[in-house]
């Protein structure tokens, strides 16, 4: 359902940019890519930071 919503809002907000012309709509395209792509990125970075880094290892000896 929500994606089904999410696609006609990007059609529509798609047809609204090029409605406003190539360069005010091509700025404010490159805007929302850019700013997605950079929060994306945020959050990837802090699920990184929050995952454990020293994982224990597993033994070999109690898997036999």
């Amino acid at each position: 359902m929500y994606l089904l919503i999410s696609i006609i809002l990007s059609v529509i907000l798609g047809y609204l940019l090029l409605m406003m012309g190539p360069l005010v709509g091509g700025f404010l395209a490159f805007g929302i890519v850019a700013g997605t792509l950079f929060r994306g990125l945020y959050l990837l970075n802090d699920i990184h930071k929050r995952l454990p880094k020293d994982a224990p290892k597993p033994e070999k000896a109690k898997e036999a």
